[in-house]
């Protein structure tokens, strides 16, 4: 996905007009992650956003592009572009001393969400490359970000900086399960933006082109019906997201989720799985008969799923949706994230998770809500750096 620039006297405005966040409080080499709804508060697309002056402001891991759509009617000045980047994530207990080998200073000033300009032995030194403290398993973690054509020589350089810390190379399968430990609810994982079901955007000559064929529940997997696309959408208060909502501007869908702030309906939990019902599907294919959908590990269906919604029910009754099934290997349990309703999410409460495709044979699971995020170890922008050894020292 690019990293989509936007700059002028009006860009400001333009990501505080889309934007859930109040953006007129952001320190310059800082980063916010920007909630962005539609008229009726649904999520339109969410990114990390950084600020690199007054008046220039980069998105990152942006898959829809819907404030470049939204420029389009309001009449703001500002300039859009794009570029290609690469972005690894460097997470764990030894990530600050990996990093601090490779570039060959120490890194404990950079703050949580701040970046900083490095350089990289073997990269060409006049290339950018950018340091940020933010990642998406929860616990110390950075992002390396630059060029794309630099990406194979930094990956190189990283792995090898590694060598003797535990350094392990994990991809995309890797990424759902750190976001469903971690508590970070994502577009195209756990939900669909609602982009992909807007009229303008899809009727958008630069942009509609590019949405997956889904009005027709094309790839809508899960006991919800496909045609269901409610279920598959949510808005900032059911990913537990309200609290960065700024009523102190004007932003699209500003008053259906003002109203949804007065009155609560859903909110996200974690579901751990009930593990003889999960041997149970296995037990199926070895069985006559229709067998219950299989598990992949470690996530069922394999990403991108955020089309996939799996009815939670409650003495028959339906209380929720659950996005896909994720197998953590660190915890031994089946996981899944669930906007449930909010008299139904106090930890402790077992529910039901009707598991299998819609029209199909489903395996009620029974499943307990549990803490959210699911991850007990200590989140990045609380972790003593101080109590780390120096990765300089160590080169």
């Amino acid at each position: 996905m690019p990293e989509v620039t936007f700059s002028g006297p009006d860009a400001q405005e333009l990501l505080s007009r889309v934007s859930i966040n109040n953006v007129h409080t952001w320190s310059i080499g800082k980063s916010k992650h920007l909630v962005m709804p539609d008229e009726n508060g649904l999520i339109a697309n969410h990114a990390l956003t950084v600020r690199d002056s007054e008046d220039s402001f980069r998105q990152l891991a942006s898959p829809v592009p819907w404030a470049a759509h939204k420029a389009q009617s309001l009449g703001l000045d500002v300039r859009i572009s794009t570029r290609d980047i690469f972005v690894f994530q460097v997470a764990g207990p030894t990530s600050l001393q990996v990093l601090e080998r490779l570039i060959g200073e120490q890194l404990r000033d950079v703050a949580f969400l701040a970046t900083k300009k490095v350089a990289i032995a073997g990269v060409d030194t006049e290339v950018d490359i950018e340091l940020s403290r933010i990642g998406m398993a929860g616990t110390l973690a950075y992002e390396l970000r630059g060029p794309i054509e630099n990406g194979p020589a930094v990956f190189d350089a990283v792995y090898q900086a590694g060598q003797g810390l535990g350094i392990k190379r994990l991809g995309w399968r890797t990424y759902v399960v750190n976001h469903t430990e971690g508590g970070f609810p994502q577009q195209g994982c756990t939900f669909l933006p609602s982009a992909y079901f807007d009229a303008g955007f899809l009727s958008d000559p630069a942009f509609g082109a590019t949405v997956p064929p889904l009005r027709e529940g094309a790839g809508l997997t899960g006991s919800a019906d496909p045609t269901d696309h409610r279920a598959r959408l949510r808005t900032p208060h059911e990913v537990n997201w309200g609290w960065m909502a700024k009523f102190d501007h004007d932003f699209f869908g500003r008053e259906a989720i003002e109203a949804e702030a007065a009155v609560r309906r859903r909110n996200t939990v974690t579901l751990r799985w009930n593990k003889e019902d999960i041997l149970d599907v296995f037990a199926s294919q070895f069985e006559p008969g229709e067998e219950f959908k299989h598990f992949e590990f470690p996530t069922t269906p394999q990403s991108p799923a955020g089309g996939h919604a799996d009815l939670v029910t409650k003495g028959g009754q339906v209380v929720g949706v659950s996005s896909l099934a994720v197998y953590s290997y660190y915890y031994r349990r089946m996981l899944s994230h669930c906007a449930i309703d909010v008299d139904q999410a106090e930890i402790g409460n077992e529910v039901v998770v009707q598991w299998g495709d819609h029209g199909g044979r489903l395996k009620p699971v029974r499943a307990v809500v549990e803490r959210f995020p699911y991850l007990d170890l200590p989140r990045n922008e609380a972790v003593d750096l101080s109590s780390i050894p120096s990765g300089v020292a160590a080169a």
